[in-house]
């Protein structure tokens, strides 16, 4: 018996059908095959890309992707604020950090905080800084003997220059300069606040001595913390009037080489949103209050505690089922 022959009308359909199918699942083969040579070279340029972007920034200035654009504009305002302190002060610095990694200035405004000391005398500093420097980048170490009275601050501002200045950063680096003590708390959003209005050229800002005085023409500014408009850095960097008078009390020397060189014109008193801590009682001090740019005289843990307490700088703290701080 003869096998059944197929109608050839039935036959017909099934086969182009069959042959249709096997071109389809070919051709998408092929175009999976492009596509993934394609989708491996994006991501070698995605690589690329990335390993080009920073991925380290300092503690008291924020950077995300979105903000790199070569194109953006630079910071209106740009301040920097250097802490004098010591190489061993490696808890001071860690405290510090956690002081000021927590306050953000506003939009526009770049505020940096860098510790500033002189150079390196033992081996433990060596490493121990050292790995500071690579965790953190924000410190400064001056080509001087560690000293108080014997010119580490003609040293720090005459250096600013030449560390800033050739970079591809803007021009000035900084508007401002400030030398503050690291038992110095200063609130940074109050302190751009009371520096937008003011001139950013031939500018001594701080704390005028003795307390009892309201005139900034007549004495020197504190210690605690007192800042300089940068035309004033570069004359310090240039001038022969503080290179010869470097030695005696740091803040009066500054204020002599201001007078002698007779520079300044602008001067802003911000007593009393800078005042010394309220204990113990003296001219230069009151109680703690809202309108403050800094307090000084910090000296021990229990008045950071009560000055950080009342300013609520922990208010912030998101709850989370990590902690429980009542």
């Amino acid at each position: 018996m003869k096998a059944p022959i197929m109608d050839r009308q039935n036959f017909s359909p099934r086969l182009i059908l069959a042959i249709s199918s096997i071109f389809f699942v070919t051709f998408l083969c092929v175009m999976t095959s492009i596509n993934e040579v394609r989708f491996e070279g994006l991501l070698k340029l995605g690589r690329t890309a990335l390993s080009n972007i920073p991925y380290h920034t300092s503690p008291c200035s924020v950077t995300s992707l979105a903000n790199i654009n070569s194109t953006s504009p630079e910071p209106e305002l740009r301040v920097l604020i250097g802490i004098l302190t010591l190489p061993d002060q490696y808890h001071r610095r860690h405290f510090l950090r956690l002081i000021y990694g927590i306050q953000s200035p506003p939009v526009g405004v770049k505020v940096d905080v860098k510790f500033v000391f002189c150079n390196l005398t033992k081996e433990d500093q060596k490493v121990l800084v050292a790995l500071e420097i690579m965790q953190h980048n924000d410190i400064i170490i001056l080509n001087c003997k560690e000293n108080m009275d014997k010119g580490k601050t003609y040293t720090y501002f005459s250096s600013l220059p030449e560390i800033f200045n050739g970079t591809d950063g803007p021009n000035p680096p900084y508007h401002y300069v400030m030398k503050a003590d690291d038992d110095t708390y200063i609130r940074v959003n109050s302190l751009v606040q009371s520096l937008r209005p003011l001139p950013r050229d031939d500018l001594y800002y701080g704390y005028v001595i003795p307390c009892p005085s309201m005139d900034p023409f007549i004495h020197y500014m504190s210690g605690m913390g007192y800042l300089i408009s940068w035309d004033i850095v570069e004359w310090i960097r240039t001038s022969n009037i503080p290179k010869i008078q470097r030695e005696g009390p740091e803040d009066k020397v500054f204020g002599d080489w201001i007078r002698e060189g007779h520079r300044a014109k602008n001067r802003y008193n911000a007593k009393w949103s800078m005042y010394n801590f309220p204990v113990p009682p003296t001219r230069c001090t009151h109680e703690l209050w809202p309108d403050t740019i800094a307090v000084h005289l910090l000296k021990n843990q229990e008045k950071w505690i009560e000055t950080l307490t009342y300013f609520n700088v922990t208010n912030n703290l998101k709850p989370s089922k990590l902690y429980h701080i009542p």
